[in-house]
C-alpha cells in the first residue's frame, strides 16, 4: 500500500484552512494550530517546509503570519507531496526517487515499468489541486434549518 505521511496529510488540511475566507490571506502559527486543532510544534513543522518549498510565505511582525502564494487551484496535490516528503517515487529504483541505484539497476528487467507506474501516478497527482481537495462534498455538508 503506497501511504502518504502524516505531515503531508496536515499539509493539505492547513493549507486547505489557509485558503479560506476571513483572515485577509494572513494566518498565525496559533491561528492555525486552534482551527486545525493540530499541536503547534506540529503546525511550525509543515509551516517551515511549505514556506520552504515557496508555496506559503512568512511575513514577520506584529501583524505577521503567512499566507498563500498561489491561489488553491494552481497548488497540486503532487505539490505537496514533493514539499512534505521530497520526490514521488513508488520505489527507491524509480526515476525521481532520492535513493541512489542498486546493485542490479543495469540488469533489473523491472526497471522501466516501474518508471512507467512512477510516471502514470505523478501525473494523476498533478491533475488534482488543492482547491478540489478543499471541496466539501453535499453528503457531508451540514444540513440547512428549515424555514417551516
Amino acid at each position: 500500500m503506497i501511504r502518504l505521511s502524516r505531515l503531508t496529510d496536515y499539509a493539505v488540511a492547513l493549507l486547505s484552512h489557509m485558503g479560506t475566507e476571513g483572515k485577509d490571506g494572513l494566518w498565525t502559527a496559533a491561528d492555525l494550530s486552534a482551527t486545525s486543532g493540530l499541536p503547534m510544534p506540529t503546525v511550525a513543522k509543515v509551516l517551515k517546509l511549505l514556506a520552504k518549498s515557496g508555496m506559503i510565505a512568512a511575513q514577520r511582525g506584529a501583524a505577521g503570519g503567512y499566507k498563500l502564494l498561489r491561489a488553491q487551484s494552481a497548488i497540486s496535490v503532487a505539490d505537496i507531496i514533493e514539499a512534505m516528503d521530497g520526490p514521488i517515487a513508488i520505489t527507491d529504483c524509480a526515476e525521481g526517487s532520492e535513493h541512489p541505484g542498486c546493485n542490479i539497476e543495469s540488469i533489473c528487467p523491472m526497471s522501466d515499468g516501474w518508471n512507467k507506474v512512477n510516471r502514470a501516478v505523478r501525473r494523476a497527482l498533478e491533475q488534482v489541486s488543492l482547491a478540489e481537495m478543499s471541496v466539501t462534498p453535499a453528503s457531508r455538508a451540514a444540513p440547512r434549518a428549515s424555514g417551516a
